[in-house]
């Protein structure tokens, strides 16, 4: 059993700093964190880095992956509640890696990923605000790093997601929540090609641009991209979850 499952957040890194073993500088709490993370043991990932902040609190590389980690951990929990306030929680240390070093792209990829994630479980209005951030902060990244393939990945997600959204939902969004940028399933697909094409071996690019091309009325390339992306190993959490979401669709589609 994970030791922050039973424990707690706080329990856990008690253990680690009290443990005899624990005369560990902060990279190497960073570097078995990285390989807890490598092994899918999210809970343990995670009490390391945040033993790794009490070494080092104003580290904005620290700070993301814990940032990362919250947000990981969160697909574990069984109550919303319990979701959101973890991606709470990450959010706020996004915004702590972010203020620190706001030229990192990686650092405002994570405050996507954090408010795609929180509008899940927000009401009509804060979803609205949330989506607008989420392609803020992709574009932001963008700007500072244009060939980064994750980044290309969240705005082409964002893409194909928003121009999904039917007649009357535009309308209702426009008239009391002020509208939503353009977005365009065609635009979805120039960017998840672009994350393909940057991270050829990056599994999720492949599905999601599967989601994009049957978004974009694209069947058989989007069967080619969702065959591309399951032939793949899965190496990272959400790899077989998006394999999945990949299948059930693929099956839609018909083989």
């Amino acid at each position: 059993m994970f030791v922050l499952r039973r424990y707690g957040v706080a329990a856990a890194l008690t253990l680690i700093m009290t443990s005899p073993s624990f005369a560990a500088s902060a990279d190497e709490l960073v570097r078995a964190a990285l390989a807890a993370e490598a092994r899918l043991d999210t809970a343990r990932a995670l009490a390391l880095f945040l033993a790794a902040e009490s070494a080092r609190p104003d580290d904005a590389s620290i700070l993301q992956n814990i940032a990362r980690q919250y947000s990981d951990l969160s697909v574990d929990l069984s109550s919303t509640e319990q979701k959101k306030a973890t991606i709470e929680r990450a959010l706020a240390y996004s915004r702590r890696a972010v203020a620190l070093d706001p030229k990192n792209a990686e650092n405002l990829l994570s405050l996507a990923v954090c408010h795609g994630k929180l509008a899940v479980y927000s009401d009509t209005r804060r979803k609205v605000a949330y989506s607008r951030l989420v392609r803020e902060d992709a574009e932001r990244a963008l700007a500072l790093q244009p060939d980064y393939a994750w980044a290309h990945h969240l705005l082409g997600r964002w893409h194909y997601e928003v121009a999904d959204l039917g007649a009357t939902a535009r309308v209702f969004v426009k008239v009391f929540y002020g509208g939503l940028p353009a977005a365009s399933t065609a635009e979805a697909v120039r960017c998840l090609k672009r994350a393909v094409a940057l991270e050829p071996q990056q599994l999720q690019h492949h599905l999601e641009l599967g989601f994009a091309f049957a978004a974009d009325g694209q069947p058989a390339q989007a069967r080619a991209a969702f065959t591309a992306g399951l032939a793949l190993p899965s190496r990272e959490k959400h790899d077989e979850p998006a394999k999945a979401r990949a299948r059930a669709a693929l099956e839609k589609l018909g083989r």
